[in-house]
């Protein structure tokens, strides 16, 4: 076997994908969740869920068979998923929404979404700095302040930002694709300490002396609701919240590209989408509907389980995430991650900072995190981890996050260009 033919051989054999057909990789990433499900009711084994939460492995699971070739890291079911399951559930999940009781939660939401921003706005320019005081010279290439521009625009907003900041800051396509191993690799090890905090929420709460009355107020309203409507669903009613689901996302879909086309061929309009890209538009429609069916007679529809196949759609959608994150060409890119990996832990101390200075619950924190970083691809689902409930609020916040973007970013490519030395973009 240590003839230069075998090791070929074996090197190929290493690069092939056991299982790459979108059919296969659903069956697998169900398998998976349906066992740690059921672990997690075992009287005996599911005591470990108790110190790691069954999200976090939902998460690392697949990231698991993704690393090994089981399946693969790049698939259309997860396009698919994100794309069309991730709206579909935050429909079903905001149309039992208590819109009074989440405006009862208070200025402190916003504050946390504006303390994730600074944190990056800041945070990228000090990494920068400390990582050119660490390296030799030559390590980090010089022009590398244009890609972590590029990722200052992704973490503030998501990838429409990631995009509009590169092309501000002149980024090169081999540079922007260099950004992307930082990007989801530092970004999904925080997203899972985030699934993990959810997990201990009320012990982080006590430590910290968070007010969670807002919170928990709207909890108990939720369940309260869910007692006094809950009935044994039919097959009937599984079909309406399907075809609600699924027929609101697609509306959803095809709205948000209809309106995209309207306002680029409308110059004084045109600028809007520099903002809101179709995908944008695709959130905003969907928790636009939930909203608006939040306060009809659908509403009556979470009685027969309409958060509870919103969930299940959120747990699939956590495990293709977890799935799409990869782990390989981690050495070569190694300074460009270290910056990244600084970069997020500015973002964290600052949010932590505020969030002890106003007593803010981790839920906030955690939301107002991921509104900035994940966008609202993935806000919604690290609110839900802390309650379905909440995944409204992660939906809202991110909306926010989008505007936010552009203007914070181009801020942070300004400091960026001060520490890199750069005269002009």
């Amino acid at each position: 076997m240590n003839s230069p033919w075998a090791m070929s051989l074996l090197a190929e054999q290493t690069d092939v994908i056991a299982i790459d057909e979108p059919a296969g990789i659903l069956s697998v990433l169900l398998a998976v969740l349906a066992l740690l499900f059921a672990i997690n009711a075992h009287p005996k084994y599911g005591k470990v869920f108790k110190v790691v939460p069954v999200l976090v492995f939902c998460y690392f699971v697949p990231t698991l068979l993704s690393t090994f070739k089981i399946i693969p890291h790049e698939s259309a079911l997860y396009d698919f998923v994100k794309g069309h399951v991730l709206p579909a559930s935050l429909l079903l999940l905001i149309v039992a929404l208590d819109l009074p009781a989440i405006m009862r939660l208070g200025w402190k939401a916003v504050v946390m979404l504006l303390a994730g921003t600074a944190g990056i706005v800041i945070g990228g320019p000090i990494a920068l700095l400390i990582c050119n005081k660490l390296f030799a010279s030559g390590t980090l290439d010089p022009e590398s302040w244009r890609g972590l521009a590029a990722l200052s625009g992704s973490w503030i907003g998501g990838g429409a930002n990631f995009v509009a900041i590169g092309k501000a800051a002149n980024v090169t396509d081999e540079m922007l694709a260099l950004m992307v191993i930082p990007d989801v690799l530092v970004a999904n090890i925080w997203m899972a300490v985030l699934l993990f905090a959810a997990g201990k929420q009320e012990a982080i709460d006590r430590f910290v002396g968070a007010d969670t009355s807002a919170i928990d107020d709207l909890k108990r309203r939720m369940e309260e609701f869910q007692a006094r409507i809950s009935r044994i669903p039919t097959m009937a009613h599984y079909m309406v919240i399907l075809a609600l689901g699924f027929g609101g996302s697609y509306f959803s879909y095809e709205s948000g590209i209809k309106l995209n086309k309207w306002l680029e061929q409308r110059e004084s309009l045109s600028f809007i989408t520099n903002y809101f890209t179709a995908g944008t538009w695709k959130y905003v429609f969907a928790t636009t509907i939930g909203l608006v069916l939040s306060f009809t007679k659908a509403r009556n529809l979470e009685g027969v389980g309409a958060s509870k196949i919103g969930s299940v759609m959120i747990y699939l959608l956590v495990a293709c995430i977890g799935a799409h994150a990869s782990f390989d060409n981690i050495r070569e890119n190694l300074p460009l991650i270290l910056v990244a990996a600084i970069w997020i832990c500015i973002h964290i101390i600052v949010l932590l900072g505020v969030a002890r200075l106003i007593k803010a619950p981790i839920f906030f924190v955690a939301v107002g995190s991921q509104a900035n970083i994940g966008g609202a691809a993935s806000a919604p689902v690290v609110a839900a981890a802390f309650h379905p409930a909440l995944a409204p609020v992660g939906a809202l916040l991110a909306i926010a996050g989008y505007v936010l973007g552009t203007y914070a970013g181009l801020m942070c490519m300004r400091l960026l260009m001060m520490v890199a030395g750069a005269d002009t973009v």
